[in-house]
């Protein structure tokens, strides 16, 4: 079994609020306590911020369109037997035509800020962990309420037969 916690548009810069960061920073270590790695869809903003998650955690994390550190590439791949897993911060335009490319089977991504688990119809597993620090609602679906924006990450855990993935959005 593997689990992973899941994170995107941090948004921390070194010059913010210290005690507000070190809330946020408390939450998602109690909340990614048991995971094996962290995950990071984009947008952390610093590596300040970054080498504190580390610390949690051992973390892969793609450059957002806000990072201006350079040690970040802008798509990451890797297998969790026999799935592959690719973690980006704009989601493609053209989507199953970039799954495919880049054979992944789970695509997680981050930029709109608003939480996302989704299966497409070529079984692509489409993940957005939301924002912990700057959420935006989903859009309104006809019939429902009107969605809130909450402080949201992610878990996803892959059992030890490789057969069920769980996924989590949780509310920080």
């Amino acid at each position: 079994m593997v689990k992973f916690g899941i994170i995107s548009d941090t948004h921390v810069i070194e010059t913010e609020d210290t005690p507000e960061i070190n809330k946020l920073y408390d939450k998602i270590k109690q909340v990614f306590k048991d995971v094996d790695e962290i995950i990071h869809a984009g947008d952390i903003c610093s590596d300040f911020f970054l080498e504190k998650l580390e610390k949690i955690k051992p973390i892969r994390c793609v450059s957002g369109n806000m990072d201006k550190f350079g040690k970040l590439k802008k798509f990451l791949s890797f297998r969790i037997s026999p799935y592959k897993i690719g973690v980006i911060h704009i989601l493609p335009n053209k989507l199953e035509k970039f799954a495919r490319e880049k054979d992944i089977n789970i695509l997680i991504y981050g930029h709109t800020h608003q939480p996302l688990i989704q299966e497409t119809d070529y079984k692509l597993l489409v993940l957005n962990p939301g924002s912990p620090r700057k959420p935006r609602a989903p859009p309104q679906k006809k019939g429902f309420i009107e969605p809130i924006a909450r402080k949201t990450v992610m878990t996803l855990e892959i059992n030890e037969n490789n057969d069920l993935i769980t996924t989590y959005l949780i509310n920080i």
